[in-house]
């Protein structure tokens, strides 16, 4: 994050409500890093403050504290959607606040995950601490409405995609619990009812972020999102929800699950807090993600009340959100290959050039550079493609092709670019000594994961 603020003319701003929302919003996360520990440790407290300054003079915001409680909200009012930007036009340039937001997430996650990474990754679990300072930057905030004590005002799909890619360059092990109840927050915003959401999103909005997670993904071969085995059955107090779910990060330390299940036939979300009757977690740690914690939810009888439903309406409306939430968890593990692929090019460019056999770089034969090409080339198709839907969702337009191109792309050329970093490294490449037989463990998980990330 740079150190320098270049003076900004504020004197147009007053006559842009949009800017002066977004600005609005990145100075309420400015507000929780500047308090924060990481400001001091990163020496960030002086620039930031010099940014929070600038901010001032259009006006400036503070968060609110949310306390925990699950205590249920009576509706009656309309649900609290975010806007979209407006534009009609796709530029993959990010405006001031959206470098400001990456670039903080991108620091955090070369300084603090990437040197845990290895020993998550061995213990398969995430240390606690680092969930308790990822929620000091405020990051779940943005997807937040400013009626609940949020930073959001506008949608800010783009801005999630490349929160999740600035935190997979550090690790995708580790991004993946502490980006979930981001994607719980963004579910709730955008597909709510309006009880549901002053139940739950307040608790979203402070530093005692529920540990949550969006949950799709069965344990079975071939497995559709769309043709999952959870069923949902009416009962006289709402439903009763029967299945087993995978791929949970921080199963066993969570809160509060999105879980996606059958409703007459069509999948659809309920809201499930980890205490009810019947819920089961089990540890379930696979080949790739490991410092993610994974676990499975066994759901035995689950009895739900009918204010479970995600958004309150059963048919046409509760299958849209499941579809749309389906696509938009699509792009986020799409942001999260383009993460850690690109950690893999970076560390494998300077290898080949500093390794030397037969008295020259290996770098300067084709058999390496050529890979080395290829695997830019791939990365930045994968990239503009999982942009191109970000950008598209935000303006409200339709992302299903952009969605599956991405997921494609993710199987077949993010897991090549890890296998192809393995290789170039030779039999370093295969050893622990060098994260990048770990990175090419996540890249697989990439291209089989649902739900958990959603932009």
């Amino acid at each position: 994050m740079s150190t320098h603020t270049e003076p900004r003319d504020t004197s147009a701003v007053g006559k842009n409500p949009q800017k002066t929302n977004a600005i609005g919003a990145a100075m309420r996360v400015l507000s929780v890093l500047a308090g924060s520990d990481i400001a001091e440790r990163f020496g960030l407290r002086e620039p930031i403050n010099r940014v929070a300054f600038q901010g001032t003079k259009s006006g400036f915001q503070t968060l609110g504290a949310a306390t925990r409680a699950f205590k249920a909200v009576q509706g009656g009012g309309s649900p609290k959607r975010l806007s979209t930007p407006g534009k009609d036009y796709f530029n993959i340039a990010p405006d001031d606040e959206q470098k400001m937001i990456a670039d903080t997430a991108r620091e955090f996650s070369e300084e603090i995950l990437r040197p845990a990474a290895h020993d998550a990754d061995e213990a398969a679990v995430a240390p606690e601490e680092l969930l308790t300072r990822f929620a000091e930057l405020g990051i779940t905030t943005i997807n937040v409405p400013e009626e609940f004590d949020g930073a959001a005002t506008e949608r800010g799909v783009v801005t999630n995609g490349l929160v999740a890619e600035a935190m997979a360059f550090g690790d995708m092990g580790l991004a993946l619990p502490l980006l979930a109840p981001s994607g719980v927050a963004t579910t709730l915003t955008q597909y709510g009812s309006d009880a549901q959401q002053k139940t739950y999103l307040p608790d979203y909005a402070g530093e005692q972020v529920p540990q949550s997670a969006v949950v799709i993904a069965e344990p079975r071969a071939l497995f559709d999102a769309f043709d999952i085995k959870t069923r949902a059955t009416r009962s006289p107090s709402g439903y009763k929800l029967d299945g087993v779910k995978s791929f949970v990060p921080a199963a066993g330390s969570s809160e509060l699950f999105i879980v996606g299940a059958q409703l007459d036939g069509r999948p659809a979300l309920f809201i499930v807090e980890s205490d009810t009757d019947g819920l089961v977690v089990e540890a379930d740690p696979g080949m790739g993600v490991r410092a993610a914690g994974m676990g499975r939810l066994l759901l035995n009888g689950v009895s739900v009340p009918k204010s479970a439903l995600l958004g309150e309406e059963e048919g046409d409306a509760a299958f849209a959100a499941y579809r749309d939430v389906v696509r938009l968890s699509r792009l986020g593990w799409s942001s999260l290959a383009v993460g850690t692929s690109q950690a893999v090019l970076d560390y494998v460019v300077p290898y080949v050039n500093d390794r030397v056999a037969f008295g020259e770089p290996v770098s300067n034969r084709q058999g390496v550079a050529f890979p080395v090409a290829v695997m830019a080339t791939e990365l930045d198709a994968l990239r503009l493609v999982t942009q191109r839907g970000t950008s598209r969702a935000e303006q409200g337009l339709s992302f299903a092709r952009e969605a599956a191109l991405a997921r494609k792309l993710v199987s077949d050329k993010g897991m090549q670019i890890g296998s192809d970093g393995v290789q170039l490294l030779g039999g370093h490449g295969f050893t622990k000594e060098h994260p990048v037989e770990r990175w090419y463990r996540d890249l697989r998980a990439a291209s089989i994961g649902e739900g958990i990330v959603v932009l």
